[in-house]
């Protein structure tokens, strides 16, 4: 008669050596986790958690399908990244002993007793327990199962044999045969299958070693993230220790197969085997651009300590030569920051294609640094330093379009404040600013004026519930080679109300507004444009010009709903008309110099500021009256469905504050009566389809100013289709500036494959400006992306001269290891709206 299965306690000082010694295991987990450097913090760890499992299925949380993220909304400039995605992989066989019922609270193991069941249990021997037959020995979240089980109560020598089953909370471990010592914290496992439950790493080994309750080895071992025996691919290694006091391992002969073939060996490397960052090579990057030739980098990250790191990445352009790129992180008590340096010696390229620039020979650089520092109580110091050797430096190595084509660098350090002072609300900044050219196609006198330095005081006091006062204010010195340069004071008082009640709203406020300047230098012998050309006056007579004037505006508008439906689908519709009233005397402004200072875009925006130019050197004159009607389609949710607005400025005396061009000095005034009819139309009654358009029309040369068109359509789950049309006319002229087409797709054939494709055409140039055709692939453990494209990346607007780059970019994902590129990336978020 077989007896019934009875649990046994052992004595309470000798917990069962077996579940103890299985901890050796514990540390793998993590053992290919690749170190985080988004920034110099624990990184969260990934996978699923143990709890998620229902208790009626032995499936693992590593099988289940990671959480849904949701679509990216329609619209989205930029969308976040994909998690990784397992949900293709099958369930593991092997895994069919787990029990997601077992603790997961691995503190207590020290407190715990072990329970032990059995169908026979011999203790003739009064040192020797022998247990036969289903043997099941648990502690806290350890429990190891095997045919046949011994333990030593005097040495606490142990040994399992028979199908060893072991699971904790972070793993499952299946072996022939176990045997160790409890107090000296050591094992042997002979024919070692594990599975990871955090994650899906997974892999054999021929031996697995507790050395001491802190180290562990294994010989001739493997990992993969795969299915279990269906390894696409997966790592070999002779030895591999583990340090879990260290939070490293250390892999020797270390060679990755994939589909079982070799590609890539390391005599030793050393990796995490939990959180913590650790030092070590990155994945290479390995990419190939017309304009540096073939590009290999292997980037290798130092863990220094755990407020600070460093990365250094030395990269091979077959064309240029071999630079050395690092970055470096800190975060330290009050401050945060990051330094990114790049050089390159002597380089070999080529001359330039474009006869604009030549770097044969010179040594080119790059530097980024950026720092938040707090000094003392609201005040902190912000610093933003990016400079490079040459204007063609990024264009010869950004590694996608929107890199390629910044045209300025910028850079300043402002210590910045703000807070509260009793009822009044301020913010002060005191700093500089300077610019570099990086345009290779324009000269660098298009840079703009450096700031050094410039000082700024904004306050807000609430008098009462509907009416405040308040000031801002802006002290800055221009200065630029060849240019006329001067100091500026601005100084723009106010005095505001708001009235309003559920249906309306009106807004007066009275300002003054007063700049003066202090030209230095010879600033007779400059126009506005630099030196000037013979036969030229310069237009700054005065060394000290100023400008005063009021500024009185009255904002108003109604909001009306009502209930209706469309297509079958209840909506709340409003109907909001707004009036605008502004006005501000004319004052000649013809002497003063432009230093900062441009006419912005028209838009539906423009219909309700008090200035049409940036910065202060030009405050328009105004006699006008804003209208626009608005109507919105909110469905049940509140969630806007469609939006219509529909506005013009109606000018009661003449434009007559002018930016002069290039051209001339002489502003000359507008008789026009209106601005631009402008119309903006946001529609998405579907999930699946939104549509965005502006339109501007000139009633005074009848000629279309701007009109756009964007429309998307979600495909399935993650595909998008995007199609849109660009046009714009230089203002007051009859010319266009700007007219293009742009298509792109995300197309999903399956849930493995996906297609990707970008297209932008300019009608004006007759050519294509960027072209980009891929393919991606997701499957269990792997995930591939190859992209090609063929993109502008210089453009000179008076010769209408441009180069083109061809690139093509193979990305390979090993899912829990890493990318080994990332340079298709940027291209794919920038040029295709709505990709994930």
């Amino acid at each position: 008669m077989t007896p019934k299965l009875t649990p046994r306690h052992l004595p309470p000082r000798r917990l069962l050596a077996v579940a103890a010694a299985l901890a050796l295991f514990g540390g793998t987990v993590e053992a290919q986790t690749v170190p985080d450097q988004s920034m110099p913090t624990t990184p969260a760890s990934t996978g699923s958690s143990a709890d998620t499992t229902s208790p009626t299925t032995v499936a693992p949380p590593s099988n289940a399908r990671p959480p849904e993220v949701p679509n990216c909304p329609l619209g989205s400039f930029r969308c976040p990244p994909r998690p990784l995605n397992y949900s293709m992989c099958r369930p593991n066989a092997m895994l069919s002993f787990y029990d997601p019922t077992l603790s997961k609270d691995s503190s207590v193991r020290d407190i715990s007793n072990t329970y032990v069941w059995a169908q026979r249990v011999d203790s003739s021997n009064q040192s020797v327990y022998h247990l036969e037959g289903d043997v099941k020995m648990q502690r806290a979240d350890q429990r190891m199962q095997s045919d046949v089980a011994d333990y030593n109560d005097d040495t606490t020598d142990y040994d399992a044999r028979g199908g060893v089953h072991y699971q904790e909370v972070g793993q499952l471990v299946s072996a022939d045969h176990m045997r160790g010592n409890q107090d000296a914290s050591t094992g042997i496992a002979d024919n070692v299958a594990y599975q990871m439950l955090t994650n899906r790493g997974n892999g054999v080994a021929v031996q697995g070693q507790m050395l001491d309750d802190q180290r562990s080895r294994y010989l001739q071992a493997t990992y993969s993230t795969c299915d279990v025996g269906n390894h696409v691919w997966e790592i070999h290694a002779k030895d591999i220790r583990t340090d879990k006091e260290t939070g490293e391992g250390v892999a020797k002969d270390a060679t990755m197969y994939l589909y079982g073939v070799p590609f890539f060996w390391l005599p030793s490397f050393t990796f995490p085997i939990n959180d913590e960052r650790k030092s070590g090579f990155l994945t290479p990057t390995i990419g190939n651009s017309s304009r540096s030739g073939f590009m290999v980098s292997a980037p290798y990250y130092l863990n220094l300590a755990p407020n600070y790191d460093a990365t250094l990445d030395p990269r091979i352009y077959t064309d240029r030569g071999v630079m050395l790129a690092s970055e470096f992180r800190y975060l330290v008590p009050g401050s945060i920051g990051q330094l990114n340096f790049e050089f390159l010696p002597n380089d070999h390229g080529p001359s330039d294609p474009d006869g604009l620039a030549n770097t044969k020979g010179d040594d080119r650089w790059l530097l980024k640094y950026n720092d938040v520092t707090h000094l003392y109580g609201p005040w902190s110091l912000n610093v933003s330093i990016n400079r490079a050797s040459d204007s063609s430096y990024l264009r010869d190595f950004g590694n996608d379009l929107y890199t390629a084509t910044i045209g300025t660098l910028s850079s300043s350090a402002y210590i910045n404040g703000g807070g509260t002072w009793g009822k009044a609300y301020w913010s002060a900044s005191f700093g500089a600013d300077a610019y570099q050219n990086v345009d290779p196609g324009l000269p660098d006198t298009v840079a703009q004026y450096k700031r050094w330095p410039r000082a700024t005081f904004n306050v807000d006091y609430p008098i009462n519930r509907w009416l405040e006062v308040g000031a801002n204010t802006e002290a800055v010195a221009f200065r630029k080679e060849d240019s006329v340069e001067g100091n500026r004071l601005d100084v723009y008082p106010y005095l505001q109300a708001d009235f309003q009640g559920t249906a309306w709203f009106v807004r007066p406020r009275v300002a003054y507004r007063y700049t003066a300047y202090d030209l230095t230098g010879n600033y007779q012998q400059y126009g506005f444009y630099g030196l000037l050309g013979q036969g030229q006056t310069s237009p700054f007579n005065s060394g000290s010009p100023s400008r005063s004037l009021p500024v009185v505006s009255v904002d108003s508008g109604l909001i009306f709903d009502r209930s209706t439906s469309l297509f079958g689908t209840s909506y709340t519709q409003t109907l909001e008309p707004r009036l605008y009233y502004l006005y501000v005397p004319y004052r000649n402004q013809d002497n003063i110099p432009l230093f900062d200072t441009n006419l912005m875009s028209f838009d539906t925006w423009q219909l309700f500021t008090t200035n049409m130019y940036s910065g202060a050197d030009r405050q328009m004159n105004a006699n006008n009256l804003s209208a626009m009607l608005t109507s919105r389609l909110l469905d049940d949710n509140g969630v806007e469905r469609l939006s219509a607005s529909f506005g013009q400025i109606r000018y009661f005396t003449q434009q007559r504050v002018q930016v002069p061009n290039s051209n001339t000095t002489v502003p000359v005034p507008t008789d026009w009566s209106g601005s631009d009819y402008a119309i903006d139309l946001t529609s998405q009654l579907s999930d699946d389809w939104r549509l965005m358009s502006q339109y501007q029309w000139n009633p005074n040369t009848r000629l279309t100013d701007l009109g756009s068109i964007t429309l998307q359509k979600r495909i399935k789950t993650d595909g998008i289709i995007n199609f849109s049309y660009r046009y714009r006319r230089y203002p007051g002229s009859t010319t266009p500036m700007l007219e293009q087409y742009d298509a792109s797709i995300v197309y999903p054939i399956s849930d493995r494959w996906r297609l990707l494709g970008h297209w932008t055409y300019s009608t004006l140039d007759k050519k294509t400006i960027e072209a980009l055709a891929g393919v991606e692939y997701d499957s269990c453990c792997i995930a591939l992306r190859l992209v090609g494209r063929h993109y502008v990346n210089t453009y000179n607007y008076t010769t209408q001269l441009g180069s083109a780059n061809t690139a093509i970019m193979l990305e390979v994902e090993f899912k829990g290891m890493g990318q080994f590129t990332g340079q298709s990336e940027n291209a794919l978020r920038n040029g295709i709206l709505g990709y994930q």
